[in-house]
């Protein structure tokens, strides 16, 4: 059983930054890779960013790329989300989730067999 947990997020101004973690349990061996998602009230759960654990490939939505980093800490089982240049359109619960086996759908949230709690994330105008 992976559990996770989502820390980092809070209210910024647009322009400003934010750093999301996502601490995994121990058993982290057995997770091939780990993504981040972020949903609005109504809408579906939409990919923002993954990393695999043991090479550290990394992807990234359109939406983000170039304002979003996402990386981990093997040591410390945890993958980061920093996130810069914020907009008011990145208002979301941000979640992350990790799946233990090879698959090119990762950016499907049905792909996921385990998820954090969420965290919030508001963008002022």
């Amino acid at each position: 059983q992976v559990q996770l947990v989502e820390s980092g997020g809070g209210l910024v101004q647009a322009g400003g930054s934010l750093r999301l973690s996502c601490a995994a349990s121990e058993r982290t061996f057995s997770v091939y890779r780990i993504g981040w998602f972020r949903q609005v009230p109504g809408k579906e759960r939409d990919f923002v960013a993954a990393v695999s654990w043991s090479f550290g490939n990394t992807d990234y939505a359109d939406s983000v790329k170039g304002r979003f980093t996402i990386s981990k800490d093997n040591a410390k089982n945890t993958v980061y989300l920093q996130m810069n240049s914020l907009k008011p359109e990145d208002t979301a619960v941000y979640y992350c989730a990790a799946h233990r086996h090879y698959s090119s759908h990762y950016k499907y949230p049905g792909m996921y067999a385990y998820w954090g709690q969420g965290t919030q994330v508001t963008v002022s105008s």
